[in-house]
């Protein structure tokens, strides 16, 4: 009778035990028991604050677990030029309510004129493509901007996005890509910049040698800080245009598990894949880059990041972007075609970017330009632009895998 009350007892142990692991696992939202979840809340619709379409968005998480979510303001049309201010609303919950608008660039001297608006634009100023990078070092915001794709601007936060410093002109640090393509046009990101393990900012960003105002032709490189974004320099061009690879933009950077930096690139090439290129340092030493067969490129922004399995290990790599390509009649690939931004879907890799699965769809209307982020808890945030909003989509690995099992 003892034997059986022991066994009986040992068995009680276990089953808290398994329970209490099961609780756990399952408050992370990353583990074994984890519900899979997917909840959507607009953060930026159009006509808020009188702004006529919110676009371009970019999400990072605070030392503190803030949100910052960030955007560009097109307060009179939908174009990429005109007058344009880039807008923030932060979260404390986790994403899933934002404190009110914030305008947080640009507070310096006004730069007005618009060369794509022959009548009525010579008093707009377009504020373009913002790009944040949290400094896990120090805390701070580092936070950089583009004013009439012509000059470059840093800012910093140093209490979780509720006020920023002075803007700091930069445009010098692009000088250096000169050397290689006369460029008329500059611009950062768009999205989140990265941060290596050892300190280094590094931010992704494209540039244009056509006509004043013109985006292409263009060519994509990285721009660096090692002194927590006091100074910047320039790295090394990542992908050119040349060959196969026509007008690359649009770039977005993240550290794999095994340390490299991965960039995606967009472009407009004939493969209608996006291209992929891989550097141990973010700033040379890239490979050379390549079409990526499973990343389909509708022409259209995409992100990368890396994230924490439920064992805290950064080995799993997330990637957003309409799951889409343009076809002909017979359903045939058009080279170098348009494809539709709908079906904005995500995807996993575990083998550091070699490979994709899990297509799963976040949205399949009509959704475009997204960014990526993760929560203390594994939650995953992707900000993207919807149907005349900007959406925060919040969900866990569980969801994403389609798999309530986890990983």
């Amino acid at each position: 009778m003892l034997n059986l009350l022991r066994g009986i007892h040992l068995q009680m142990q276990m089953s808290f035990l398994i329970a209490g692991l099961c609780y756990c696992l399952t408050s992370s939202g990353l583990g074994l028991a984890a519900e899979p979840f997917l909840e959507k809340v607009d953060v930026f619709p159009a006509g808020m604050r009188g702004i006529t379409l919110y676009r371009i968005p970019g999400i990072v998480v605070t030392t503190k677990g803030t949100v910052l979510a960030y955007c560009e303001a097109r307060r009179d049309s939908r174009a990429d030029w005109g007058e344009i201010e880039v807008h923030m609303r932060r979260s404390v919950d986790g994403g899933k309510n934002w404190l009110p608008v914030q305008h947080v660039a640009h507070h310096g001297q006004r730069m007005e004129g618009n060369p794509r608006k022959k009548v009525g634009g010579e008093h707009e100023q377009t504020v373009n493509n913002p790009v944040a990078i949290v400094d896990h070092h120090t805390g701070a915001i580092e936070f950089l901007y583009c004013l009439n794709y012509a000059k470059c601007f840093s800012i910093r936060s140093e209490d979780d996005g509720v006020t920023w410093s002075d803007p700091v002109e930069i445009t010098a640090t692009f000088e250096r890509f000169r050397d290689t393509y006369p460029w008329k046009v500059i611009a950062t990101g768009p999205g989140h910049g990265i941060q290596s393990e050892k300190g280094r900012l590094i931010v992704p960003v494209w540039l244009a040698y056509g006509d004043v105002g013109d985006h292409s032709p263009s060519f994509c490189g990285t721009i660096y800080s090692d002194d927590h974004g006091k100074t910047w320099e320039a790295g090394e061009i990542t992908v050119p245009n040349h060959g196969e690879f026509h007008h690359p933009n649009e770039s977005m950077l993240t550290v794999a598990g095994n340390g490299d930096v991965i960039m995606i690139t967009r472009s407009v090439s004939k493969p209608n894949r996006k291209i992929i290129t891989t550097s141990p340092t973010g700033i040379d030493s890239w490979g050379s880059p390549r079409f990526h067969s499973q990343l389909l490129e509708p022409v259209c922004m995409a992100s990368i990041l890396s994230v924490s399995d439920r064992g805290g290990d950064r080995d799993l790599l997330l990637f957003t972007n309409p799951h889409q390509v343009a076809v002909d009649k017979e359903g045939r690939e058009v080279p170098a075609g348009r494809g539709k931004r709908r079906n904005l879907s995500i995807k996993v890799s575990q083998d550091h970017g070699e490979t994709w699965g899990s297509n799963r769809t976040i949205e399949v209307g009509p959704s475009a330009y997204s960014d990526l982020a993760q929560l203390p808890d594994g939650t995953i945030l992707c900000l993207y632009e919807g149907d005349q909003t900007i959406t925060c989509a919040r969900m866990n690995l569980a969801w994403i895998t389609g798999n309530s099992g986890g990983e």
